[in-house]
């Protein structure tokens, strides 16, 4: 029998890869576990291993650009002992039964090897989930040690600083946990084993088929539901926790009662819990000072990881660059002029509002063109600079706060901009955003004046070297013309890395941006 070799999911956006080179050739013997091929992505290379012993026969070519799932390879099982017996039904029925999925990958041997192909063990590591994450924390466990899995049966919970996903089974067996909850792993750590077949101490022989075979389907009866029944998909998990919604007592629609983000949406917390969930405030958090009435707690939680890899990058930018702010401040009467005067036209041609952040995106990929020194960034020796304008939008989703991208903005109209800005604020509010997403830009933007922040000093998005920040938009005097009148006015602020940005660069590239937005008819002429 042969077992087809196929290319592994390598990460959560990667949909294919490159056979870049066969380690061992057409028709040679190979190992469990061994290396055979190099497969190459547009973020990282890695190996593709033997997932049995046996005779290699190749299917795929060397530069073959392979979807995942695609079969690249085929192991006959090795060569079979001179005389073998004959193997009965009842003892075939009994392996089938004792190691399901793993059919294929049994040896056409006598009974007496059955022994040895259910102690074949499969180490199941932390996949690659992205170009930049070295490590993930093993969030849950959705099987317990000792549990029979099937082969692509969800197994655990891993999360990374950018997104949740699921661990699979690579082969059918009995699971054997090394990792705990709570771990944080690098890539390549090996998480659990899967020992092929039943679970130890378990017996091969033909008799003992009939009762695994009536077990089996009483086992089936008593968890209907599945064995996904109560159990939240990451997205649904998230969602409930933020509710503090207990998943035994939400109903699943999904694939065997699974529970689905639809679900978590849905779902209320009951009143009981919601009591029941409030701080608890142990005799010792009381405290009992003169003057003091009432019980006072404290409540502790764990830091996820994503807002412990935004607080480490923030610490290392602060340490790492040599950063500056520059003010300036902004009449946004002009704006705010055209906006009240087309909203509605605009809406009902483009189908979306027309907002502020399009005029600051647009009028800084134009001051960008003019001082291209703001949108580079220092790689190793080296200064890069880019002849695109792929701007950063940063957004507070419900994990915390998000940057994703407005690819080549430069190119794009006002109505093109809102549209990008409505559709990554939408799947960042539904943690729907890829590692693609919120990979790479040139510039960032953000907007504290949308909880009304006066005035800040943002800080640099690194690897970049420079962050525009909005805030409030308030009433104040000003003088124009000799003349004190009230106008809508915004602060701006300008964080640069100055390295490579000086201040002559910064302070002009920041009050082109003004110039842009005090006329906005500048913008349309490209003037």
């Amino acid at each position: 029998m042969s077992l087809e070799i196929k290319v592994p999911p390598v990460g959560e956006s990667i949909t294919e890869v490159t056979l870049s080179r066969w380690i061992k050739k057409d028709g040679e013997q190979v190992a469990m576990d061994e290396v055979i091929a190099e497969l190459e992505s547009d973020k990282a290379t890695f190996e593709l291993t033997a997932e049995s012993a046996g005779t290699l026969k190749i299917t795929a070519q060397e530069g073959d650009t392979l979807p995942i799932g695609a079969v690249v390879a085929s192991i006959e099982a090795g060569a079979a002992a001179p005389a073998a017996a004959p193997v009965s039904k009842e003892t075939a029925a009994a392996a089938d039964e004792s190691a399901p999925g793993q059919r294929e990958a049994r040896p056409e041997a006598a009974p007496a090897a059955a022994p040895a192909a259910e102690a074949k063990s499969t180490e199941i590591k932390v996949p690659p989930v992205g170009e930049s994450i070295t490590e993930v924390t093993l969030s849950r466990w959705i099987k317990k040690s000792g549990d029979q899995v099937a082969m692509d049966e969800a197994i655990a919970e891993l999360e990374s600083d950018k997104a949740t996903f699921e661990l699979t089974a690579e082969s059918a067996g009995t699971l054997t946990t090394l990792a705990n909850e709570g771990d944080v792993l690098p890539i390549g750590a090996v998480v659990c084993k899967i020992e092929g077949g039943a679970a130890s101490g378990s017996k091969s022989e033909a008799p003992s088929a009939p009762a695994a075979s009536q077990a089996a389907p009483a086992t089936q009866s008593s968890s209907a539901p599945g064995y996904a029944a109560g159990t939240p998909s990451p997205a649904a998990g998230k969602i409930l926790a933020e509710k503090g919604v207990d998943p035994q007592g939400v109903n699943g629609t999904g694939v065997g009662g699974r529970i689905t983000k639809e679900d978590a949406l849905n779902a209320q917390k009951p009143a009981a819990q919601a009591a029941s969930s409030a701080p608890k405030v142990t005799p010792q958090t009381a405290q009992t000072q003169p003057g003091v009435t009432g019980t006072r707690g404290e409540r502790r939680e764990k830091m996820t990881n994503l807002r412990k890899t935004v607080a480490r990058r923030l610490v290392s930018v602060k340490n790492e660059t040599a950063m500056l702010t520059t003010f300036n401040e902004v009449d946004m009467s002009p704006i705010m002029e055209l906006r009240g005067k087309y909203k509605d036209k605009f809406k009902e041609k483009h189908g979306v509002g027309l907002g502020f952040m399009s005029f600051f995106t647009k009028a800084v990929t134009e001051a960008l063109k003019e001082w291209p020194a703001v949108g580079a960034r220092i790689d190793g020796e080296e200064i890069v600079y880019s002849n695109f304008a792929d701007i950063s939008i940063a957004v507070s989703a419900p994990k915390g706060l998000v940057v994703p991208i407005i690819r080549n903005a430069d190119a794009m109209s006002l109505a093109e901009i809102e549209k990008a800005v409505i559709t990554l604020a939408g799947k960042a509010r539904e943690n729907k955003l890829t590692i693609e997403d919120m990979t790479g830009g040139t510039f960032t933007i953000t907007n504290g004046g949308v909880f009304g922040s006066m005035m800040s000093t943002p800080i640099i998005n690194a690897p970049q070297s420079a962050i525009l920040g909005m805030h409030n938009i308030i009433e104040r005097p000003v003088a124009v013309n000799g003349q004190v009148v009230i106008r809508p006015m915004m602060y701006v602020a300008l964080s640069y890395d100055h390295r490579i940005i000086d201040g002559r660069e910064s302070v002009s590239f920041l009050v082109r941006v003004k110039q842009l937005l005090e006329d906005p008819a500048r913008l349309l002429l490209g003037v």
